[in-house]
């Protein structure tokens, strides 16, 4: 077989001694819950279908609205606005609803658009997950790794894990590092802006070098030095390095970042079932229509008085007293008529997305790996992550057959966004093939799937253009803001259906919206 030059040979160490056939990695590499499968969850309380928390009031009266996007937070919006007896449309641009968090379905096969986890710590966005999926949920084990220096270590960040693999110079190394930057700290108030910044005064330089520059760099496309720090503070804002040194040694255990909980939530059959079943509900009294792509929201004054759609050869005009806008903010702004003033305008051309292409490999096997997710940050490697949804749920490829989901991060236009599908199919399989994880002659197929505007890019000054653009857009009395585009910020699943479910309660019935998470935590 001829070698890709763009790929590395299989990783070194213990996991390169694993038949092809074997579970992987095999014995002298971690391995959690091997060949388990995840179980079915059920006689959990479910949603009272007349409660509806803080979304709706009893003496509050629904009104009309327009949603725009039927992600999770326009569909969480929309649920509850529906289950009040409101008259609503939602407009959604792609033929599928769920935006980020839908499941493809392809001869058999079904894969999420790069492997979304559920886990929420608010109970009543649990149990209108619960109530959806009919209470048909699997509860299932995290275990990742990522590939550094040809060895695979936990992910995220288990500080134990590194000190111990990186060895006695480099781990004595990453303590004092870890010390001169604590000590330095106690005597300077300087703010870190960059996550380069916040990780080396948290951690030291030789562990960001080590751990966090590369695959940071891969995800966003932009060095670590313009990369805001928020990102990573919330992946990892109750790791201690000093505590993980404690416990190294004594084995002690402690409060783990939200972001490394190690239990989740997955719906056997994908977690675009989460958005199907909220569409479900919503279309037992309302309609909504896919396909559309909002071409103009008209602008009278204060308020948004007619949205125009288009789909298909269809023009399609929309009225209502609110509009619910869950669409990437930049986009938003561009399609205000009139148009917004020219310095709003230019912040919102400065908000930037990352864009995502995923390509999913078929394979003739029945498991390839252990594992829920693997990171790669070696730019040698073309994909940044993979999954393979069998370990999520059984149900997700025919019996016998497993698929390997990879993401390459990039920017609409460049040469991984424009290339032709069969060249990344291609590349792909090769350099599984490489790392050792496949043979060639085991795919079956491949699909190829290209997402605009997968994740906001937090750059270092992104705040000051977000709040130039929200300020201008909150001077529109009917105009609401709801998740991950919408908000311009990092959020989870649970995170955006939160934020549609307030927005919900202020057109229900005018109240403060509550109070939104500030980001999530994945990739």
């Amino acid at each position: 077989m001829q070698k890709n030059s763009l790929c590395p040979r299989r990783p070194t160490g213990p996991a390169a001694r694993c038949s092809k056939r074997s579970a992987w990695p095999c014995r002298g590499v971690p391995k959690v819950l091997a060949f388990r499968r995840p179980r079915v969850l059920r006689h959990r309380p479910r949603w009272n279908r007349e409660e509806i928390g803080n979304v709706a009031s009893e003496n509050g009266k629904a009104k009309d609205a327009v949603i725009l996007g039927a992600g999770l937070a326009g569909l969480s919006a929309g649920w509850a606005l529906s289950r009040a007896g409101a008259d609503i449309i939602t407009l959604e641009k792609d033929k599928q609803v769920g935006g980020l968090a839908r499941t493809v379905e392809d001869q058999g096969f079904r894969f999420d658009l790069g492997g979304h986890r559920f886990f929420t710590e608010n109970e009543r966005v649990e149990r209108l997950v619960r109530d959806v999926l009919d209470d048909e949920i699997l509860e299932v084990v995290r275990s990742s790794k990522i590939l550094l220096q040809g060895r695979y270590f936990d992910y995220p960040l288990n500080v134990q894990n590194a000190l111990l693999g990186f060895g006695p110079v480099t781990a004595a190394r990453i303590i004092l590092e870890y010390a001169a930057e604590r000590l330095k700290d106690r005597f300077s108030e300087a703010e870190s802006v960059s996550l380069e910044d916040w990780v080396v005064r948290h951690f030291g330089r030789t562990l960001f070098s080590i751990f966090f520059k590369d695959y940071s760099e891969k995800v966003w496309g932009i060095g670590c030095d313009r990369i805001a720090r928020e990102w990573i503070e919330q992946r990892i804002q109750n790791l201690s390095l000093g505590r993980a040194v404690r416990e190294t040694f004594s084995r002690s255990g402690g409060k783990a970042a939200r972001t490394l909980t190690r239990r989740f939530l997955y719906p056997p059959l994908g977690i675009g079932k989460i958005a199907e079943g909220l569409k479900a509900d919503i279309e037992k009294r309302n309609p909504i229509i896919t396909g559309a792509r909002i071409v103009r929201l008209h602008r009278r004054g204060a308020r948004i008085e007619k949205v125009t759609a288009r789909c298909g050869d269809e023009t399609r005009e929309t009225w209502g007293p609110d509009v619910i806008s869950s669409i990437p903010l930049n986009a938003l702004v561009r399609l205000l008529s009139p148009k917004a003033p020219d310095s709003v305008l230019d912040a919102a051309d400065r908000l930037r997305y990352r864009d995502l292409v995923i390509v999913a490999v078929m394979i003739d096997r029945e498991r390839v790996t252990d594992e829920t997710w693997i990171y790669f940050p070696g730019k040698e490697i073309p994909f940044g992550r993979l999954h393979e949804p069998t370990n999520w749920s059984a149900r997700m490829a025919p019996p016998g057959k497993t698929l390997l989901v990879t993401e390459r991060f990039c920017f609409r236009g460049d040469e991984t966004w424009s290339a032709d599908d069969a060249d990344l199919a291609e590349s792909t399989a090769t350099c599984l093939a490489d790392l050792g994880l496949i043979d060639k002659d085991e795919v079956i197929r491949h699909a190829v799937i290209r997402i605009p505007n997968a994740y906001p890019l937090f750059e270092v000054d992104y705040r000051e253009h977000q709040e130039t653009v929200s300020a201008y857009l909150e001077t529109f009395d009917n105009l609401h803001l709801a998740g991950r585009g919408g908000l311009f910020r990092y959020y989870n699943m649970d995170q955006a259906m939160e934020s549609g479910l307030a927005v919900a309660g202020k057109v229900i019935n005018p109240m403060p919206a509550l109070d939104l998470p500030s980001t999530g935590t994945d990739p």
